[in-house]
């Protein structure tokens, strides 16, 4: 198995960072800026649209009146973004003979969190990214976290650092995220990265990977943003707020609809884009979609498969380009 994870579940084993010898040489100027090339985004002022992939598609009907939407199959989209980080890697390792090293700081043992990290393990195998895992107990303190994040920040054998949330409550999740070298936030939580991607003519270091995915799967379908109505509802880090962000650097008129919002049927009824972000199944109803509008549902929802398919793709949530949109 590629890189230096070690896999024992159900509990988590991590390679330990403590002595960064035995894989990486002083980092040069040109590896430095290859790294940043090959880790940091590409934003320019707008993006330019992949063509539609038409594979990606397939009809669905709502068994209830006949309508109908097509489905975007996120897998195809994520084979194809995966191969191509899997030959910039290739290139990097013929370049400067040096592969790039994801470490991920997981702090108690929440099933939830070990999904997520297994997955983001896996994804890293399939391209030839380098992973480790420091794993502290539930009751460890804060500082001891801040040791942890600390030691990666200055190994140069970690190129990105990854703090699983959420954490115990007794340890300053803000505190964390904000002790994380922005140059190595890929994640792109830490204020220096969300600052950059919120202002015109900046471009932060990193861009919050979901919200990246959202657009990115937009961009593959052959759905236009430029000058489109959006609608995010939801409005978290995470997710919510990046997304909005992302969508004006797109030139799409951005609303976001959140828990104190008035009318948020007619709001989306106007959308020619609209993303969901709030782990409510069944919240946006047909009846609040205008016929062609792009929907994605960025939740995770255990719901019985209807009219959307759920738990579909793990690039991201499913995508509907609605032709018709049933009441469901």
């Amino acid at each position: 198995m590629r890189g230096a994870w070690v896999t024992n579940w159900p509990s988590l084993r991590s390679k330990s960072l403590r002595s960064s010898s035995s894989s990486s040489s002083p980092s040069s100027s040109s590896s430095l800026s290859w790294n940043l090339k090959l880790l940091g985004p590409i934003l320019p002022d707008v993006w330019m649209m992949p063509r539609p992939n038409s594979n990606a598609f397939r009809s669905q009907s709502s068994a209830a009146n006949g309508k109908t939407a097509n489905v975007i199959n996120g897998n195809s989209i994520a084979r194809a973004i995966r191969s191509g980080v899997a030959n910039e890697i290739c290139r990097m390792k013929e370049t400067i003979v040096k592969s790039p090293g994801l470490a991920i700081v997981l702090v108690g043992g929440r099933r939830d969190s070990r999904t997520f990290i297994r997955v983001k393990l896996k994804a890293c195998e399939e391209v030839g990214i380098t992973t480790y895992v420091e794993e502290l107990p539930e009751e460890c303190t804060e500082d001891e976290v801040l040791r942890v994040v600390s030691r990666l920040n200055n190994n140069p054998s970690v190129n990105g650092i990854i703090v699983q949330l959420p954490l115990p409550q007794h340890v300053d999740e803000e505190r964390i995220i904000n002790f994380v070298s922005p140059e190595k936030d890929v994640d792109g939580f830490h204020p220096l990265n969300m600052g950059n991607l919120a202002m015109k003519g900046r471009e932060p270091l990193f861009i919050p990977c979901a919200p990246k995915s959202c657009i990115e799967l937009l961009l593959r379908s052959g759905v236009e943003i430029m000058g489109k109505r959006a609608v995010v509802v939801g409005r978290s880090k995470i997710f919510g707020l990046p997304t909005s962000l992302l969508l004006q650097r797109h030139h799409a008129t951005v609303s976001t609809v959140h828990s104190f919002t008035k009318d948020p049927e007619h709001i989306t009824s106007e959308a020619d884009i609209v993303i969901a972000d709030v782990g409510i199944p069944n919240l946006i109803r047909g009846s609040w979609l205008k016929p062609g509008a792009a929907v994605v549902d960025m939740g995770t929802n255990q719901v019985q498969e209807t009219f959307a398919m759920t738990k579909q793709s793990k690039l991201c949530r499913p995508l509907l380009l609605c032709q018709e949109v049933s009441d469901q």
